[in-house]
């Protein structure tokens, strides 16, 4: 006979709010009763594609968190987490038989959304879905802050380092499209956290010492227009990253650790640069999802005192109230009660007890009382 699988109740409550965290880390940023259409290209939101209104196959698009809600309930959703600068799809041309019930007046398409494999329930380099049913390997996904899209660990081409929540990661494929950021990879990126006091000192030295004869790197080379601005400039933070010599090895994701934006350069040739890459939210902070989570909490927090528990109960009357409260009280003293016989006998709580704890309260008050709340 197989031992029934048992878990703790701290087991279930840390868990729990595990979970709560997390959703409204991401859900607690975005609007859940408004349409995010009329914002234009929200900077960052949580999204959602539709595969009953969408599926592969049809136009890729994306819906927002109030969409997903009122528009799509009960249908199969992708949950695409974050993406930056997106305008709510729902109901435009991409969707024949669909209507957004929010704000239907839109446009036929956004042009300016960019969409990727996600939108159709696959991820990373291999193309799988998430979670994936076929794949008994316990791996986390880690989304690129380049492309946005989500890659298994053991795909990233590297070791993923201890604090992953706290760093941003940019793939293989994304720093390859972009050479010029390995120049900065060698310098700030996490598997040179322990020299970064020094890139400060080493770039006062390139300052003072930059050599006459100054040779670019063949990941950063200019077209001969525009190399007359970039000597402009001599203060340009990666011209002095380049003048160290210092270089990495140019293969798997890259980790950055915290604030890593702020020691990117942004002097006009560099500016020009990230731009032409579609790059230029890299130098804003308050891009990162890191900023986008804590928003949510901070809303979250703001929004304890509107329990929704204790509005329902302003609006019952006094005698319902009381009810309610002594119902509450009674259950709270059952439950204690319940749960130190299984602590007096050594035994672990499982989910059916608890689930026949509460059928055991649902059938003993109908029989007591099987009167519903009323007026008085």
């Amino acid at each position: 006979m197989c031992e029934e699988h048992t878990v703790s109740l701290v087991d279930v409550l840390e868990e729990d709010e595990e979970l709560e965290e997390e959703a409204s880390a991401v859900l607690a940023g975005s609007d859940s009763d408004h349409c995010s259409y009329p914002q234009g290209y929200v900077k960052r939101q949580a999204l959602y594609a539709c595969n009953t209104c969408t599926p592969k196959g049809a136009e890729a698009a994306g819906v927002c968190l109030a969409c997903s809600y009122k528009c799509h309930e009960g249908h199969d959703l992708f949950e695409l987490y974050t993406k930056r600068n997106f305008r709510c799809d729902c109901g435009n041309r991409k969707f024949t038989e669909l209507q957004c019930k929010l704000h239907p007046d839109k446009d036929e398409v956004n042009n300016l959304n960019k969409y990727s494999h996600n939108f159709f329930g696959v991820y990373c380099t291999c193309g799988r879905p998430y979670p994936d049913p076929d794949d008994q390997v316990e791996d986390e996904m880690i989304q690129c802050v380049v492309c946005e899209d989500w890659l298994h660990g053991r795909h990233l081409g590297c070791v993923v380092p201890d604090c992953v929540e706290l760093q941003e990661m940019i793939c293989e494929s994304c720093m390859n499209k972009n050479p010029f950021l390995w120049t900065y990879a060698a310098h700030l990126a996490v598997q040179h956290a322990a020299v970064e006091v020094k890139v400060e000192n080493e770039l006062e030295d390139s300052k003072r010492n930059i050599p006459n004869s100054e040779k670019e790197d063949d990941d950063v080379k200019e077209p001969s227009s525009k190399r007359s601005r970039v000597e402009e400039e001599p203060d340009c933070t990666l011209r002095q990253l380049q003048a160290t010599g210092e270089k990495r090895m140019q293969s798997g994701a890259v980790f950055w650790p915290p604030a890593w934006r702020s020691k990117l350069c942004s002097c006009n040739a560099c500016q020009e640069r990230l731009s032409e890459a579609n790059l230029s939210f890299l130098l804003d902070e308050s891009d990162t999802v890191l900023t986008y989570e804590n928003q949510g909490k901070n809303n979250e927090q703001r929004q304890q005192g509107h329990d929704p528990l204790m509005s329902a109960l302003d609006n019952l009357n006094r005698v319902q109230q009381l009810e309610i409260i002594h119902g509450y009280n009674d259950m709270k003293a059952e439950l204690k009660d319940f749960l130190q016989r299984f602590a007096a006998d050594g035994k672990v709580v499982t989910p059916n007890d608890i689930r026949e704890f509460f059928e055991q309260q649902s059938r003993r008050r109908r029989r007591e009382d099987p009167r519903h709340f009323y007026s008085t």
